[in-house]
């Protein structure tokens, strides 16, 4: 059997041999409620790596969706006050304008995504900086409990940050495989000269793929922010690279086309499993770092597509 074929098993092969390893290593590691609280803390990560999944399903990439989440939990908590559980939506709107923004400048400017996008995380982290003074910020617990409680509760023993992880999952499914908009995000991700001759309108797909990313990004922001009941310009800092590793490792390569949504949960699952080793292993958060570097260049390396690598960066 070709590595080829081999190729698209990887990611759950991946996955079912270092949940083995990890649980013969330490077997506490099966353990259901400790599985069930590892799979809760990914949730922020995976919803940000999901969206990220759009803007590299298309052959881009999204490099500001770290600031931005940092963004949105500066807005929630700085506006929370005078919107109330409203704040949802300006966040979400946020992440929406940032996202456009990108794209809109990745399409039109002619711009490569790894600039424009990096060039708006800057944007988002001065914002950030600006609306908070610089310093962290707190939320208001009655506020914060009255408005936002509810994400954190659980119902028959499921916390409602898996459900909500869970109910963006199927919505972002239903974008990429049930609608007219995914199998443009697959058209352009697979050959955008072809795209382009088809009379399809690439610039407006990737503009809203990078809107999407943005979105998601807005909402883990959310999510961090009230989780931590507060906000500030570095709270989500460390999750740029394992949102690229989440997607890159579960299938999706940077050359586009292939993978996508449900291949990033996986991803994000693998990340969530190495993590944990590392934390049994007592390995400082600085070589953990690196570990993930290594893991993004592997990941790189067996997922890209060759014959496009002329279209990696667009």
């Amino acid at each position: 059997m070709s590595f080829e074929r081999i190729k698209p098993h990887l990611p759950w092969i991946t996955l079912l041999v270092l949940v083995l390893l990890v649980g013969i290593a330490n077997p506490s590691f099966f353990d259901p409620a400790g599985l069930l609280s590892l799979v809760t803390d990914v949730v922020p990560l995976f919803i940000m790596a999901l969206g990220m999944t759009f803007a590299i399903y298309i052959g881009g990439i999204d490099l500001s969706v770290q600031q931005l989440a940092n963004l949105v939990t500066v807005i929630a908590t700085v506006y929370l006050a005078k919107f109330g559980v409203g704040v949802a939506l300006v966040a979400v709107a946020a992440g929406f304008i940032v996202g456009a923004i990108s794209g809109f400048v990745t399409t039109r400017l002619y711009v490569p995504s790894f600039v424009s996008t990096l060039a708006m995380g800057f944007v988002a982290l001065s914002a950030a900086k600006y609306f908070s003074g610089q310093r962290a910020l707190y939320m208001d617990a009655e506020l914060r409990n009255s408005s936002f409680g509810w994400m954190f509760g659980n119902t028959a023993g499921v916390p409602h940050e898996l459900v909500i992880a869970i109910v963006l999952l199927v919505l972002a499914w239903f974008l990429q495989t049930r609608t007219t908009f995914g199998r443009s995000l697959k058209a352009v991700g697979s050959g955008e000269p072809a795209a382009i001759a088809s009379g399809l309108n690439v610039d407006r797909v990737k503009i809203l793929a990078f809107a999407i990313s943005g979105v998601f990004a807005a909402v883990a922001g959310l999510i961090f922010s009230v989780k931590l009941s507060g906000g500030d310009a570095n709270l989500a800092n460390g999750f740029l690279l394992l949102a690229i590793v989440a997607v890159l490792v579960g299938g999706t390569p940077l050359t586009g086309g292939v993978g996508g949504v449900l291949n990033t949960a996986i991803g994000t699952l693998i990340v969530m499993v190495i993590r944990a080793a590392m934390v049994y292993l007592e390995i400082d958060a600085t070589q953990q770092q690196m570990v993930f570097g290594i893991v993004l260049i592997a990941a790189i390396a067996l997922t890209i597509d060759r014959s496009k690598l002329r279209g990696v960066v667009k």
